[in-house]
């Protein structure tokens, strides 16, 4: 799609053609930690035996019942 070395069209006009910002070219994700895989993992299998907890219960069974010191903006 866009060819960084292009002899005859300059990376700003490849991504003014295409409509897109030139900062996406350059972002590259975050990779997910292995707190994060182990968290969501928790709580998949929470959700599955409890699918009626809402974020505050499922924040406060991964603090209390688990001892993981989380915010509960992460469970959301």
């Amino acid at each position: 799609m866009i060819e960084k070395e292009h002899p005859k069209i300059s990376l700003n006009r490849q991504c003014e053609l295409l409509s897109i910002h030139r900062s996406g070219l350059y972002y590259q994700p975050r990779r997910s930690t292995k707190l994060n895989r182990e968290l969501m993992r928790l709580m998949d299998e929470q959700y599955l035996l409890k699918p009626y907890y809402g974020v505050y219960r499922m924040w406060e069974w991964l603090v209390k019942d688990k001892g993981y010191k989380v915010n509960i903006k992460r469970v959301r």
